[in-house]
């Protein structure tokens, strides 16, 4: 039993021991307290630095990640812009259409717009990839950040062997009391405590050398992360302004396109053309059973003026281009009678193209 007690006894004294340890500090006892606390405040820098340049490095990857497959993306849709800007510019330069050469000069309009518009965007994503990928990955892999992190890793294996060596010294310290002055175990604790201080300098030292290295490389990745950002944001912002302005002549030219056609006379002169029936002719001939001069549309279609017509009598019904009207009656003189947007009467039939598919708020506006 009084061996049990002297163990027991034993045990608590050096548990003691390395709880002064590490109430002082993690290595030394009370006065070493301010060294240690020294670099207890300089290993929570390196693991705040640590997390801030992991973080950083992450975000950077992300980035790449995003703009990498934004750039992949766009080039699938240049592709499809320039072969669309081909087939309108291969349409325009044709010139099949038989009424004129209006639709034709548009297409050529939208093609070269097309055209420049995917080649502004080839610029965006070049820059892209120049200005902001490039960059950023050099960074990601690059020796600077690895330099440091290995830094910060050897700090981190020599911290903990400081630590395990002030456990060590601790427990030789017990011994030495313990030993009534052996000579041979105060030699070993001399030793040992010799050794913790190497290991408590060359800590210190390369502590401040990983926090160094590691808030460089950090303050890199702030400054070098938001000058890609802003390249970014640049380089969209004038592909954007630059579109916009091809956009802007593009749309000028297709108005100027539509309000010619609108303008423009009927296909056959309007003074060519005998006046329409009347109404009372209309119904008269109905009731008879031949019909020279009327075809009668049992199926009423929807017809979209292609050409501005004004009525000029009572019985001509005035179309604007783009009107959708209702065909109920078509002559054989080359007039057709139908209602628009509330009112009926007659127009040159062939100032009207059917329409098989209307969109529903063309419809109600018929009538």
């Amino acid at each position: 039993m009084e061996a049990i007690r002297k163990l027991r006894d034993q045990v608590a004294k050096q548990q003691q021991a390395v709880f002064k340890q590490f109430a002082g500090g993690i290595y030394g006892s009370s006065d070493n307290v301010v060294a240690d606390e020294t670099e207890l405040q300089q290993h929570q820098k390196l693991e705040k630095l640590f997390i801030s340049t992991r973080a950083g490095k992450h975000y950077q990857r992300d980035i790449v990640r995003g703009v990498e497959s934004y750039i992949v993306t766009g080039s699938k849709l240049v592709e499809i812009g320039t072969k669309l800007s081909e087939d309108s510019r291969k349409y325009g330069a044709e010139k099949t259409c038989t009424t004129g050469n209006t639709l034709s000069r548009a297409a050529l309009s939208f093609g070269r717009a097309r055209a420049q518009m995917e080649k502004e965007c080839g610029i965006l994503l070049k820059a892209l990839g120049t200005q902001v990928a490039e960059p950023l990955r050099a960074m990601v892999v690059g020796a600077p950040l690895e330099d440091a992190r290995h830094l910060a890793q050897r700090y981190s294996r020599m911290r903990q062997e400081a630590e395990a060596q002030a456990i060590d010294v601790s427990r030789r310290q017990v011994k030495v009391r313990e030993s009534a002055g052996n000579v041979d175990i105060i030699m070993k604790l001399e030793a040992a405590e010799a050794k913790l201080q190497e290991l408590k300098s060359n800590v210190a030292i390369l502590g401040k050398e990983a926090a160094a290295a590691m808030a460089a490389v950090e303050g890199q990745q702030q400054r070098l992360t938001l000058q890609r950002l802003i390249a970014m944001v640049e380089a969209e912002r004038n592909y954007h302004q630059t579109v916009l302005q091809i956009l802007d002549r593009l749309e000028g030219e297709m108005l100027s396109e539509h309000q010619r056609i609108e303008a423009s006379p009927s296909p056959a002169a309007e003074n060519t053309m005998p006046p329409p029936p009347s109404y009372e002719e209309v119904n008269h001939d109905f009731t008879s059973e031949t019909h020279d001069d009327l075809t009668d549309i049992r199926d009423y279609f929807l017809g979209e003026a292609m050409y501005t017509f004004q009525g000029v009598t009572d019985v001509e019904l005035s179309l604007s281009f783009g009107d959708y009207v209702v065909v109920r009656k078509v002559s054989n003189n080359g007039w057709a009678e139908g209602e628009c947007k509330g009112k009926a009467g007659w127009f040159p039939f062939n100032y009207i193209e059917r329409r098989e598919r209307v969109h529903a708020s063309k419809v109600a506006a018929v009538f």
